[in-house]
């Protein structure tokens, strides 16, 4: 299905009454606004959150015309960015010459052949840190799913990206920090107009956690910047970096990078994979199918990138997981200039709203677009689709960096916990996601790990 974004006179996009956004968006916040995007079909609609009407903006026609087709004109700032840039700063997330100058130096550690290289080193992160959890095993104690998979994450992003310049106990502050940061803003992005000069729900703890992250990072940087590395780390190449006059790059500028490249290369994989564990729970037939690959392909070994070829279906189950639970599920754009978009005239100033997490579900794209079906991405099946009906990572000029580390560490992750361990649910959903940055489970996902039966 295709949209013509001029072929009709420009006009007024339909407005949301605040009484009829309310109920939903109070109720479940992430949810609700999917469930508005599915019923416009597509539609252009304005949302009417009193003096702040975003424009809410789902048609895969429409999302890659902001993201692509003309992303200069849509900027990453505004009243939604504004949570997110306190914690980010001016980075590789950020707009203009920051992110211009950031994405330059950091591009090339993200390539796909980069990534490669680092995968025995992750691989060998990945299973030690499963390995550490056999006493669960032998206990029956059940595991906090989002935790566990924090702290591998954590383990093999600050390993291979970091080069181990941060020490285990400064990492054992950092992702709960990061985490806590993370899910404190919520209110702040639900109600994007509350004053700064007050303090609403959550300030508290997001300053705490801005303040242990930078009590981690700072030295970092200090102390490469006097031992003047040539490294290949992340920390390292911004050491090496020069600005467009020749200059250092200011320890803020780092700062700002390396908390940002750290988000972005542990909440896409931490988050997917407590998601995983519901949804195998409530599709015992996936759940077979994968652990069937992952017994055939890896059996009782340990995960080795060698294998990775192999995981075809463990793949399909990442993707499809992707598409249900989209790490951002809401990417914000301020309008530079007034133009035409899907017939609708929006003006200079305004806010548009995209979520890969409501275009995702859109009936016109998706066959049972609820259902958790991999097989959507089986090779034949991919040829048809919009290439913005599906956007997980961005699209565009800011298509995000870290794609390539996901579709190597997550099926590591997956094959090295499903090789070792029967994972079973004991806390049974429904599981409601959280309105933060990312998408993540608003309460705890707890299971145990069931030592595996063998033949």
């Amino acid at each position: 299905m295709s949209v013509d974004l001029t072929a009709r006179p420009a006009k007024q996009a339909r407005l949301i009454r605040l009484h009829r956004l309310l109920p939903k968006l109070m109720r479940d916040p992430v949810n609700g606004l999917a469930e508005i995007g599915m019923a416009t079909g597509g539609e252009i609609v304005r949302l009417d959150l009193g003096p702040f009407r975003p424009y809410l903006v789902t048609h895969p026609d429409h999302v890659q015309h902001v993201m692509k087709g003309n992303w200069s004109n849509y900027l990453r700032k505004g009243m939604f960015w504004r949570p997110l840039e306190r914690l980010l700063g001016n980075s590789i997330l950020g707009e203009g010459p920051g992110w211009d100058s950031s994405r330059k130096i950091l591009q090339p550690l993200f390539t796909a052949r980069y990534v490669a290289a680092l995968s025995e080193d992750l691989a060998d992160t990945i299973n030690e840190g499963f390995e550490a959890l056999r006493p669960h095993e032998k206990s029956g104690e059940p595991i906090d799913a989002g935790v566990e998979m924090a702290r591998v994450v954590n383990k093999a992003v600050i390993k291979v990206l970091f080069g181990s310049r941060i020490s285990d106990p400064d990492a054992e502050r950092v992702a709960p920090a990061y985490t806590t940061a993370a899910t404190s803003i919520a209110f702040r992005m639900l109600f994007p107009s509350a004053p700064y000069s007050i303090r609403v729900p959550g300030d508290r703890r997001f300053l705490a956690s801005i303040k242990t992250i930078e009590e981690v990072m700072f030295p970092v940087i200090e102390q490469a910047r006097r031992e003047r590395s040539e490294g290949k780390d992340i920390v390292s190449a911004l050491c090496q970096a020069r600005d467009e006059q020749g200059a250092e790059i200011s320890i803020q500028q780092m700062r700002d990078d390396l908390v940002s490249i750290y988000g972005a290369a542990s909440e896409t994989t931490g988050m997917a994979l407590t998601w995983l564990w519901p949804m195998l729970g409530e599709n015992p037939e996936v759940e077979a199918k994968l652990r069937e690959e992952i017994d055939r392909v890896v059996g009782r070994d340990p995960v080795r990138p060698s294998h990775l070829p192999h995981l075809t279906y463990t793949k399909m189950v990442l993707q499809e997981l992707l598409r249900l639970y989209p790490s951002g599920w809401m990417l914000p754009r301020l309008v530079g200039t007034a133009e035409e978009l899907g017939g609708v005239r929006i003006k200079a100033g305004s806010q548009v709203l995209i979520s890969p997490y409501a275009t995702h579900r859109l009936e016109s794209f998706w066959d049972r677009p609820l259902t958790f079906d991999p097989e959507r991405f089986s090779p034949e099946n991919q040829e048809r689709r919009h290439r913005y009906a599906y956007f997980p990572f961005g699209g565009g000029p800011h298509l995000c960096l870290g794609q390539h580390l996901f579709y190597i560490e997550a099926p590591l992750m997956v094959a090295a916990i499903l090789s070792r361990y029967r994972p079973v649910i004991v806390n049974p959903g429904p599981f409601k996601p959280l309105p933060a940055p990312s998408v993540r489970p608003s309460r705890k996902v707890e299971m145990a790990l069931l030592p595996i039966e063998r033949a």
